[in-house]
């Protein structure tokens, strides 16, 4: 037979009340029993005769009887970017800590996936189509939504921001200092979107430094790996080929590396790379990624994320993480 909550408050020798409370993580959350009437020793015990007796809370009941289901669920544009990876593992590494499973949407478009999904919290890396911010309004009078967004204001939903514009400003001024060939691969623009921010400090940043902007020394990738590494062959290849690129995501960036590898250049002797975002896999891998962005960033909206799931009623507000250039091996200081 299931091993039951009265089953647990016999072992325990407690009331079920209490259990309840204990098993559903409110003890822990207050500071294993200060404040909340639950002596830590009995959340202990309790905790123990749980184990035990190998019980299993219901999560169908749960969902009922508290309006929860316990789940988080993180709509992800491109599951293989550096980017997404790194959010995926500290909301799966926070999440198992506090009793919540976390659901990825690979690849999907979350405009369809919000109708078909129940999640506590739902977590949006890109909204940039137009309507998007009204479609997300009416969606969040249902359900709790984090926004990873530059330019949207909170509107019933979360907002995270990562603020990259003076840094990706220090990145471009890093490489004019010392190239005056300083090649872009930049995100394929979609309809009816203005130019992005880290394409403008591109742009900028080579007036600043008194050098021309080319058209040709700008590749366009769209959102996938292969297309970026195309686009840096395509730039890597040319007779006045770039000695320094300036790439809008880490994930191009490592492209960058692998194309001009390929093409038995050495990174950072014959071409400097740099890129944005400041993800694992850019700071390990070799030579290690030059780039910028926040620092602390995965493991804070992994909390963030968790907290709201939890506490779904709290109010609205806008998570900003102040970005830095991390000078690396990629592009290293003078």
């Amino acid at each position: 037979m299931r091993p039951t909550i009265k089953s647990v408050a016999a072992v325990a020798g407690v009331s079920t009340a209490t259990v309840s409370y204990v098993l559903s993580g409110r003890s822990s959350k207050v500071g294993g029993g200060s404040g909340s009437g639950v002596a830590p020793a009995t959340v202990l015990r309790v905790q123990e005769a749980a184990q035990s007796l190998g019980y299993r809370p219901n999560q169908a009941a749960r969902a009922i009887r508290t309006g929860r289901t316990n789940l988080l669920m993180l709509s992800l544009t491109m599951i293989s970017d550096p980017w997404a990876l790194d959010i995926s593992r500290a909301v799966g590494t926070a999440a198992g800590q506090r009793g919540i499973t976390p659901m990825i949407l690979a690849d999907t478009d979350w405009r369809i996936a919000l109708k078909r999904q129940n999640a506590d919290v739902t977590f949006i890396d890109a909204a940039e189509e137009p309507g998007d911010a009204d479609l997300l309004a009416q969606a969040a009078k249902l359900q709790r939504l984090v926004v990873f967004s530059d330019t949207m204001e909170p509107e019933g939903f979360d907002v995270v921001r990562s603020m990259p514009g003076s840094s990706c400003d220090e990145a471009v001024a890093h490489l004019t200092r010392r190239h005056v060939r300083v090649g872009c691969l930049a995100a394929a623009p979609r309809p009816g979107n203005a130019i992005s921010i880290r394409l403008r400090a591109y742009i900028e940043g080579l007036a600043v430094a008194g050098l021309d902007y080319r058209d040709d020394y700008v590749e366009r990738f769209d959102l996938d790996s292969q297309s970026a590494f195309d686009a840096a062959l395509r730039l890597l290849q040319r007779k006045d080929r770039p000695t320094a690129i300036y790439a809008t995501t880490d994930f191009a960036a490592i492209a960058a590396i692998h194309a001009a590898q390929r093409l038995q250049l050495r990174v950072p002797e014959d071409v400097e790379v740099v890129g944005i975002g400041n993800t694992t896999e850019g700071e390990f891998m070799a030579p290690s990624l030059t780039t910028v962005g926040p620092e602390g960033f995965f493991d804070g909206v992994a909390e963030f994320l968790l907290d709201r799931a939890e506490d779904p009623d709290a109010p609205t507000r806008v998570l900003e993480f102040p970005w830095n250039l991390v000078v690396r091996d990629s592009a290293p200081a003078f």
